[in-house]
């Protein structure tokens, strides 16, 4: 009896050639988790966010610091407003009153971000040791960068003062002068629709929120 032949033919398998595309690997985000030291949420008064920051910085400088407290983060987003009639876009505190610190968790540094005129304390079980965020907080927070990928940052609806059955007057346009009741808002398209008296029949007109006033 012969012996087997156990060699598999492999003729029909593709060879890997010099002209086969090697992939790279696909971008890894970059996540701000991942710099030197621990990110902690520091409190501060109302409206001295700003304040605490320049008052911080100089502290860190005069004391030379910059190898114990990294950065210092104030969320903020673009928001979309009306005043007097004009829409314009402003930036506005996602979180008001509070701010990211990024430092190395050494009580000593603690206490010294916590003794910054207009600062009430960091978010935590104790003064001397606060927690920590997670990557997941940190990540929901300051959105992760992606080398040569431009973030896009999302935008809250535009404010207005708008609410469904608010009486309002147009202010420009055919119906100037005329009013009527707001009966939809469309944040997206920046329009309300509103029930206008034309000859005793109520008619609904689509208007820009710059072309109507609330009364």
């Amino acid at each position: 009896m012969n012996d087997l032949d156990t060699t598999a033919d492999h003729s029909d398998e593709p060879v890997l050639g010099d002209d086969v595309e090697i992939l790279d690997d696909p971008p890894v985000a970059e996540s701000a988790f991942d710099r030197p030291g621990r990110w902690y949420i520091v409190h501060t008064f109302a409206g001295h966010e700003h304040k605490v920051i320049g008052a911080l910085n100089n502290i860190i400088k005069s004391r030379d610091l910059q190898d114990r407290i990294y950065e210092i983060y104030l969320p903020e987003e673009d928001v979309t407003e009306f005043k007097s009639g004009k829409k314009v876009t402003v930036s506005k505190r996602v979180f008001p009153s509070y701010l990211l610190v990024r430092c190395e968790p050494d009580p000593e540094i603690f206490y010294v971000i916590a003794s910054t005129p207009g600062v009430t304390g960091f978010v935590g079980a104790e003064k001397t040791r606060p927690t920590a965020l997670t990557r997941r907080e940190v990540d929901n927070i300051i959105r992760p960068h992606v080398e040569g990928v431009e973030t896009v940052t999302k935008r809250r609806a535009p404010t207005h003062e708008f609410e469904v059955n608010d009486t309002v007057q147009i202010k420009t346009g055919p119906f100037a002068t005329f009013s009527g009741h707001v009966a939809e808002i469309n944040e997206d398209q920046l329009k309300v629709k509103v029930l206008v008296d034309i000859f005793g029949r109520e008619t609904p007109v689509e208007l820009d929120f710059t072309q109507v006033t609330k009364l």
